[in-house]
């Protein structure tokens, strides 16, 4: 074999193919290490903290309340486009002006500040993008080294790789650090600037653009000087690059920096961390809210109530008819004050209507056909199985038509008309309808429920009193645009109507002139007020809005003399007239087709078309609904004198009147009357009850039974006496009186008001010098419907204390129903004399 000589081995030549076969492979490395380094570290973003940062805004977006993350930071969402034109041309043109075209990482801004650094040894200027300011801000680690530059850096580049450029631009408007617990340009312009980052003018927009480089130093409610120094140089720089014209820099210059302390919006506070509890993970949650009028009224309920007693609160809310939408929520007169529980939001607290419930039930009884706007009602002493009602000044009317009672809030006549319509299923009603009723455990619906002896919520109430101005369809209150509408039918349209129209029929305490010209949107209202003065109320609607009220003490406690018509409607009616208004809101409200007018007559409550005219004693014009005209209420007890037309024979000659039995034949003739109820009769004049009364028996006739009233009389005050004190006397005009002729239980009134209650011929003892003086009618009312009546005079006198007794029957009074007191009387006739 042959060998080969030994000697140097050859050199490969340089191969292009293996070349990029490396760099093919190198990149492929280079990648899945940087893959595997970013699947290993990836960058932490935004959502991942342990808190959420909520703000609650108005519909307009303006800040309600901000509730801050678990770190203590107040930050309010904000994007590229609800934040000025102005604050992104200064941001992008000052910190990063090839934001949009570098990949993360601008080389040449980089190079550029390490030549600076070089050549001055000092930093000139940075070379950070805004990318990797937003990476600073969430990675959270130092960036003044070398290796801690290099990390801002690779974050800067994963940032890049996972959102978009916007979204990284709305990181950093979110989150850069404005001073303090501030973080974000919308909470350093409501915290430093007062308004809205969407109307930052030019100086307004360079100073927030320069904050964040050195929050601590440049704050303007601290530092305003050096704050001003570094905006006018972003102004400069502005005006350098061509981004805004001279003129407009100029006029920047000019504008002060305004050193406002760090003020945290807390408006609707109540509702903001109400909703917040039901969205605890939302950062953002929108109210229907409107931010001035939510504002305007916080500042009116806080003055209104400066002057009421301690721990005195109040509750106030505003709805849009057509959308239900809330437009003001005030839960308490100063949230956050200890003595008034402000932290207790009252919108929503169950407490006692009062009468606020009684325009209900009225449309209740339209709906069933009870009823018409001006149906005879008895406003007077009755037993309901042993619940006796009394009105809120004591006194008694006498006749009433359905809608007197409801303007004046009469107490008697709505236990009656409920008594009518069953408790139960007028609960159920409002139950259905979105207003749920809250009894003591095991208690049931009953008959105090419709003066105040049952619990509601003011948000519910405000819900279902929208009905009358929504043809009888109530609904939820909506507080975000997102809540769905419910709606539950009430009432009918025609019932609705006709219940709008006696509420705002009854013209404003004071007011009645400007009403009646129109100066003022009309406005149906009801007042109410709870046992013991504990809850004032004053419940109100226009075309537009529905507004509701209420004043009391979060812990129930009394507030003697507050009460709905003093305490609430005034502040009701200030609000309503600061409402905004619209062409046509003073406009009537078109009548629905089921509704019409006819006149009608007492007593027998029938259309006067129908009614002979001997037996209409009073005509009057009501509204009816489906064209019923139902009659007037028969009376319960079967001893009293049912209303309606009695027919009966009488001898032609004498016009005396004849029973089936009679001696002597008599040339007869038919006749009738119309009866009033039996306890309507002291209040009824001479005449009207003459006409009201059978003729006697001819004396031939043998007694057929008609006649068979008690006769009454009352003993201890002569009639026509005058009454005077013996000289030296320290007992006043202490008389004792009785009731002679019955043996069923008496009501004794004193010029139409309630002062006790006797059994059978029991006398009782009172001070009528309590009376004043004067003349003086005092009444005995038998339950049979049999009454007597004594006038007298009162001599002049010297002062003495009122009387004692006050409510309608002494020590009967239902704590446990928490019954109502309804309103306060206005100057009412006493009963009629005989």
């Amino acid at each position: 074999m042959r060998s080969e000589p030994a000697g140097p081995r050859p050199i490969r030549r340089f191969s292009p193919r293996r070349l990029l076969l490396w760099l093919r492979w190198g990149t492929v490395a280079v990648l899945v290490a940087a893959l595997a380094l970013d699947l290993a570290f990836p960058p932490p973003l935004p959502g991942s903290d342990a808190g959420i940062a909520t703000v609650v805004t108005a519909r307009d977006g303006t800040p309600l309340r901000a509730f801050a993350d678990a770190q203590g930071v107040w930050r309010y969402p904000a994007t590229p486009e609800s934040v000025s034109p102005l604050y992104l041309e200064a941001l992008l043109n000052y910190e990063d002006r090839w934001f949009h075209r570098h990949p993360g990482v601008n080389p040449a801004a980089l190079l550029r500040a390490a030549w600076q650094w070089l050549r001055s040894g000092g930093i000139v200027s940075g070379g950070s993008t805004l990318s990797m300011q937003v990476a600073r801000i969430l990675d959270g680690h130092d960036t003044r080294s070398l290796a801690g530059k290099l990390r801002q850096m690779a974050r800067a580049l994963q940032l890049e790789a996972r959102l978009s450029k916007d979204q990284i631009l709305q990181v950093y408007l979110e989150r850069a650090p404005f001073g303090g617990t501030i973080e974000g340009v919308e909470a350093a312009s409501w915290a430093y600037l007062g308004k809205p980052a969407a109307r930052l003018s030019h100086a307004e927009a360079a100073l927030l653009a320069v904050l964040p480089q050195a929050p601590s130093r440049l704050r303007p409610d601290r530092h305003p000087e050096a704050a001003r120094a570094a905006r006018d140089k972003v102004l400069a720089r502005m005006r350098a690059l061509g981004a805004w014209s001279a003129l407009d820099v100029e006029d920047a210059r000019i504008e002060p920096v305004v050193a406002r302390s760090l003020q945290v919006p807390v408006h609707a506070a109540l509702l903001a961390q109400r909703l917040r509890q039901q969205r605890p993970r939302a950062s953002r949650i929108v109210t229907t809210l409107d931010a001035d009028l939510q504002r305007a009224l916080e500042e009116r309920v806080t003055a209104y109530f400066a002057a009421l007693p301690p721990r005195t609160s109040a509750a106030l809310l505003v709805v849009d008819n057509a959308t239900m939408e809330a437009r003001a929520y005030v839960g308490s007169v100063a949230f956050g004050d200890r003595e008034r529980l402000g932290h207790v939001d009252m919108v929503r607290a169950w407490r006692s209507p009062g009468s606020t419930l009684k325009p209900f039930l009225y449309g209740m009884a339209l709906d069933d056909g009870l009823i018409h706007s001006e149906s005879l009602l008895v406003d007077a002493p009755q037993d309901f199985g042993g619940y006796r009602p009394g009105n809120f000044g004591e006194a008694f009317n006498g006749p009433v038509g359905a809608a007197t009672a409801l303007r004046l809030s009469l107490n008697v006549p709505a236990v009656d008309l409920l008594d009518r319509v069953g408790p139960a299923r007028f609960a159920a009603r409002l139950n259905h309808a979105g207003v749920p009723l809250r009894f003591p455990r095991g208690a049931r619906p009953g008959l105090p429920l419709i003066l105040g002896g049952t619990g509601v919520r003011l948000e519910e109430l405000v819900g279902a009193f929208a009905a009358f101005q929504r043809q009888g369809v109530a609904a939820q209150v909506r507080h975000t645009p997102e809540q769905p509408l419910v709606e539950r039918r009430l009432l009918s349209p025609g019932a609705a109507w006709i219940v709008r129209e006696i509420l705002q029929a009854n013209p404003r305490p004071g007011h009645a002139a400007a009403f009646a010209t129109g100066t003022r949107p009309p406005v149906a209202w009801k007042t109410g007020t709870s046992y013991g003065f504990r809850d004032a109320w004053a419940v109100g609607g226009t075309r537009r809005h529905t507004v509701g009220v209420w004043v009391g003490r979060p812990d129930g406690t009394p507030l003697p003399g507050q009460y709905g018509a003093i305490t609430a409607l005034p502040l009701l009616f200030e609000v309503v007239d600061s409402l905004p208004r619209a062409p046509g809101d003073a406009d009537p409200v078109p009548r629905p087709a089921s509704v019409d007018r006819a006149e009608i007559c007492w007593p027998l409550g029938l259309a006067a078309a129908q009614t002979p005219a001997a037996l209409c004693q009073r005509r009057l014009d009501a509204w009816r609904l489906d064209g019923t005209t139902p009659p007037t209420f028969p009376e319960r007890d079967a001893r009293l004198w049912n209303a309606g037309r009695e027919r009966f024979r009488v001898d032609a000659a004498s016009g005396l009147r004849l029973s089936a039995d009679c001696a002597r034949p008599h040339q007869a003739r038919e006749a009738e009357i119309a009866r009033w109820p039996a306890l309507l009769s002291p209040w009824l004049p001479a005449g009207v009850r003459r006409a009201a009364t059978l003729p006697p028996l001819a004396p031939d006739c043998v007694a057929d039974g008609r006649e068979a009233m008690e006769s009454l009389r009352i003993e201890g005050i002569a009639d026509r006496a005058t009454l005077a004190p013996p000289p030296g006397s320290p007992r006043g005009l202490r008389l004792r009186v009785r009731a002679l002729g019955t043996s069923v239980r008496v009501q004794w009134l004193l010029d139409g008001r309630w002062i006790a209650q006797t059994e059978g011929a029991r006398g009782f003892e009172y001070d009528y010098a309590a009376a004043g003086r004067g003349t003086h009618v005092l009444t005995a009312l038998a339950e049979s419907g049999a009454w007597a009546q004594v006038r007298f005079g009162v001599a002049h006198i010297g002062p003495r204390p009122g009387p004692a007794s006050i409510g309608y029957v002494p020590g009967h009074v239902p704590v446990a129903a928490m019954e109502g007191t309804g309103e306060p009387a206005r100057d009412r006739p006493a009963p009629a004399a005989r």
